[in-house]
């Protein structure tokens, strides 16, 4: 009775984690020879450990990433000028907690996306809240947003992020109020939120793509010089893979 009142506490407290420790441990004879602070600890670690799988599943399926990458996977034997050292001290996500922000450009198909993806993917490890966007769907949603009274709340939703990853940069052609919302969302995250920007479009041609001098001087001004440039080349890694 006091085993089952006990099951019962840990279900009511949803500390289920340690409720499956428990029932491992009852059911192995050589755990329950440990010293009780010994499988104290392990009920303790089994309880952080699930609660930090769920947290992780939560900011995956929130971040709604286009790709499924992770750091480990990443090729640095393909000559498309990736510099290894640079990119792997990126995994610390220090950039991330500094507000800095991310540049990958390059022809279609060397892995810009799923290069950014990746570090989106290590920084949701650490624990840090991510969003995904493609840049034509992110003005499509705020078109949208203002029409039906909900801009503020979508606001809300990405100042809740670390790291806001947009990607296909520089393809969408910008109207007068486009180019007031991107000035608006970079101000918005201007020292709190980082930027990750994925773009074909060279960064000295991002000034006459935005059009307008004075909002793509204050928007560059706030993003170029805080970030970390990746200027990527070669074939498309997509051929390669099919041709294989």
């Amino acid at each position: 009775m006091l085993i089952e009142n006990t099951f019962d506490a840990l279900s009511k407290l949803r500390l289920h984690g340690m409720a499956e420790a428990f029932e491992r441990q009852r059911a192995s004879s050589a755990l329950q020879d440990l010293p009780f602070e010994d499988r104290f600890s392990m009920l303790v670690d089994a309880e952080r450990s699930q609660r930090e799988g769920r947290r992780m599943k939560r900011l995956l399926k929130s971040a709604q990433m286009k790709v499924s990458a992770s750091p480990e996977d990443i090729d640095f034997r393909t000559a498309r000028g990736l510099d290894k050292r640079k990119f792997s001290a990126l995994l610390s996500c220090d950039w991330i907690t500094s507000e800095q922000h991310l540049i990958v450009t390059g022809p279609t198909g060397v892995g810009k996306t799923w290069l950014t993806c990746a570090l989106g993917h290590q920084a949701i490890r650490k624990g840090l809240p991510v969003a995904y966007r493609r840049f034509s769907r992110l003005l499509e949603e705020l078109e949208i947003s203002r029409a039906d009274g909900s801009l503020p709340k979508l606001r809300q939703q990405l100042s809740k992020v670390r790291l806001l990853i947009l990607d296909d940069w520089g393809l969408a052609p910008l109207g007068a109020r486009h180019r007031q919302d991107l000035l608006d969302l970079v101000d918005d995250c201007h020292g709190a939120i980082s930027l990750a920007f994925t773009s074909q479009l060279p960064v000295e041609k991002w000034h006459d793509y935005i059009g307008d001098p004075t909002i793509a001087d204050a928007v560059l001004d706030r993003i170029v010089h805080a970030a970390h440039r990746f200027e990527l080349k070669g074939d498309s890694m997509r051929r390669t893979v099919k041709q294989a």
